[in-house]
């Protein structure tokens, strides 16, 4: 083997031990097991708890109602902290699998920084990953809690004829009369909620980020835009440096992505301030000039 061989082989050998340091998402199959001995002990923390009310004398009840219950805590603590051990195994095995990828595409097996670009591209994607996470998260609930306040208005909308109904009846409940009031009062301020802190706006731009950012992840991976495209570069050198500013490329365009959609909530906020400064300035200047006009 000759000197630039070994030269080009090293490299790829720290490449290779750096990716063997990530260890590898474990296998969830104790978690079903440690599962399935959670839902055991529940049900026999409920059927104990059921038996020990119908024979309140019986000792041994109690203490199985007791233990049963405490291993209970035991395993769903434990399987909350495995669950969320599995899952960042496995985020960290997927950001290093795609910062391999990179690497293949952009053929960096034989730069002399191909250990130090591979780090920087885990990073970078890391940093575009929880991105993506907290906009899906915040689309997630937005859109949860906007579906819900629209089915409470339509459920409590259509209920109101059916309570003037009952209202008309003579009864002797004197609480139902006030039920047609209170649910189309209800109803108009859980749709007066909805449309004033714009759910339904945000999870619709928190989902059209996430496909930016996403579709903007896959084209740094895959080089598909010029601004990333190292692969077509034949100096190893000339490559690592290109690969270098690829990176400093994708952040930035990560970075406006996200900013510009920070600058636009800001301003919606701010046209809504001004909507509230112009309501509550007509208000105040009503009254004073129908005391002018008189």
């Amino acid at each position: 083997m000759t000197n630039s061989e070994v030269m080009d082989s090293q490299p790829n050998i720290q490449a290779d031990s750096y990716i063997s340091q990530i260890s590898q998402p474990s296998s969830p199959g104790i978690l079903s097991v440690l599962r399935i001995l959670e839902y055991l002990s529940l049900a026999t923390a409920i059927g104990s708890g059921i038996a020990t009310y119908l024979y309140t004398t019986n000792i041994k009840l109690i203490v199985t109602l007791a233990v049963s219950l405490s291993l209970f805590t035991f395993l769903f603590l434990l399987n909350r902290q495995l669950q969320k051990n599995h899952r960042n195994s496995v985020y960290n095995s997927n950001l290093l699998r795609r910062a391999s990828l990179y690497g293949n595409v952009s053929q960096l097996q034989k730069c002399p920084e191909n250990t130090q670009i591979t780090q920087a591209v885990e990073k970078a994607l890391s940093y575009c990953q929880e991105l993506i996470n907290e906009y899906k998260k915040v689309r997630k609930n937005d859109r949860n809690v906007y579906y819900i306040l629209q089915l409470g208005t339509i459920v409590l909308s259509g209920i109101t004829p059916i309570l003037v109904l009952v209202d008309k009846l003579e009864t002797n409940q004197p609480w139902l009369k006030w039920l047609p009031v209170i649910f189309p009062a209800v109803a108009s301020i859980i749709a007066s909620i909805s449309t004033s802190l714009n759910f339904e706006e945000n999870w619709i731009s928190a989902n059209r980020i996430v496909e930016l950012l996403e579709a903007e992840q896959e084209k740094f991976i895959l080089g598909a835009n010029p601004a990333y495209r190292v692969y077509d570069i034949e100096d190893p050198t000339e490559r690592s440096k290109k690969a270098r500013n690829s990176i400093a490329n994708f952040i930035t365009k990560v970075n406006y992505i996200h900013l510009k959609q920070v600058e636009g909530q800001e301003a919606v906020q701010q046209q809504e301030e001004k909507k509230e400064e112009k309501t509550s300035r007509a208000t105040s200047t009503s009254p004073q000039s129908l005391l002018e006009n008189k």
